[in-house]
């Protein structure tokens, strides 16, 4: 079969070429490939900054966002022939520490986890994959074209919970949201926000595209101004932070109505200085019972929750986020950025 490979650590190595067929082991599913979404993570990889090989090869079949069709079942699996499902990205680490232990390995304390296409185990970019029954999830079958979006779809329902959970703390009533950043992450986050009931924006930094038109089209607000005067003039009781830039995470942080929840979800890179007023922030935090959160990846109830997310959207809304579809033999160009890229997806 074939399947969309790299070398971890060595730039320009990612090609499509032929691999082994996979053997489900016992308690393993047969799946089909269909199609696996790029993001950030996976173009870090592609560039030699990050990513793990399995222990004794160099290769790693990359692919962390799945989409696929069950073609053999073990016995007492709950799962059929002809399903559709995703693969969960993280593992437990072998030893498990007692957030692995429990259940909640995305929030792993020492670091011993391994992920699917990202760290130590074959992703799902092949033409045909197996995983464990326990590390699979079922969606809807009329969600086949837009299934691959489970897995940003899981980060985005795990920052709600978080921020659900922090603001549980006290009496909690939340009318506005701001999301900031209209990416996949941005866009899945205003979709769950439109879910819950709330008043939802969203700040982005292009006035054309499909952008604009993604949030207004989910009854949001499309907002193209400057941070500080959009968070100003919103004045939100959360805010949901998923570009990583500076400019928006400050103006998050001290932004917010009294009580609010920042949940940041978009990681920085490194380097770049701001000169921040250290005691103005403290200040505004701890006067107004603020509360700021990082999030990062999703564990099996997250997975369960996208899914019903998902399952609720409108599919033709879901359809119009992915932008462009390359077919496998052309996956390389997935990498390479296009002006209005939104969601680019590798179809299998």
């Amino acid at each position: 079969m074939r399947a969309l490979t790299v070398r971890p650590g060595e730039k320009g190595s990612l090609e499509v070429r032929d691999v082994s067929d996979p053997a489900p082991a016992a308690g393993e599913l047969l799946v089909q490939g269909l199609a696996v979404g790029v993001c950030g993570t996976d173009r870090e990889i592609v560039r030699g900054e990050y990513g793990w090989a399995p222990p004794g090869r160099e290769e790693l079949v990359l692919g962390h966002e799945s989409v696929g069709r069950v073609r053999q079942v073990p016995p007492g699996s709950g799962f059929s022939v002809g399903e559709l499902v995703a693969g969960v990205v993280r593992r437990p680490d072998p030893e498990p520490c007692g957030a692995c232990a429990g259940g909640e390995f995305d929030m792993c304390r020492n670091g011993r986890y391994t992920e699917r296409g990202i760290k130590e185990i074959d992703g799902y970019g092949a033409q045909m994959w197996c995983v464990e029954a326990d590390y699979a999830v079922k969606l809807e079958p009329h969600l086949e074209r837009v299934g691959v979006l489970m897995e940003p779809t899981t980060v985005v329902a795990k920052a709600w919970e978080q921020v659900e959970r922090v603001g549980a703390r006290s009496w909690f009533e939340p009318r506005r949201v701001l999301v900031t950043g209209a990416g996949p992450i941005g866009l899945l986050a205003a979709l769950l926000g439109v879910q819950r009931g709330l008043e939802v924006h969203v700040l982005d930094r292009v006035t054309e595209g499909p952008k604009p038109s993604l949030v207004r089209e989910l009854g949001a607000v499309y907002h193209a101004e400057n941070a500080e005067q959009v968070i100003s003039d919103v004045c939100p009781d959360i805010v949901i932070e998923a570009t990583g830039m500076n400019e928006p995470v400050l103006a998050a942080l001290t932004g917010t109505a009294p009580y609010g929840v920042v949940c940041l979800t978009g990681v920085s890179p490194a380097g770049r200085r701001m000169t921040v007023d250290a005691g103005a922030l403290n200040r505004e935090i701890v006067l107004q019972n603020d509360a700021v959160v990082g999030s990062v990846n999703a564990n099996l109830r997250h997975y369960r929750q996208a899914a019903d997310a998902l399952a609720k959207a409108d599919v033709s809304w879901l359809e119009r986020m992915i932008t462009r579809r390359v077919p496998l033999e052309r996956a390389t160009e997935a990498f390479t950025p296009q002006r209005d890229d939104v969601k680019v997806v590798i179809e299998l």
